[in-house]
């Protein structure tokens, strides 16, 4: 995996959020931006996934 690029599953596992949790939120707009990779995994900046955590835990 490059660096500064983490898998969508494995940060939500990293988040404690279970992985259909996070693709629901994917479904309804609500996680943090990804893009699709040509065999359909989703993909998570490490920066994106950080802020949107962060977000989170303020609105929390």
């Amino acid at each position: 995996m490059p660096l500064g690029r983490e898998r969508a599953v494995g940060g939500a596992e990293l988040g404690g959020v279970s992985r259909r949790t996070f693709y629901r939120w994917q479904e309804l707009g609500h996680g943090p931006a990804a893009f699709k990779l040509p065999n359909g995994e989703l993909r998570v900046w490490r920066s994106d996934f950080t802020t949107w955590l962060r977000q989170l835990e303020a609105a929390a």
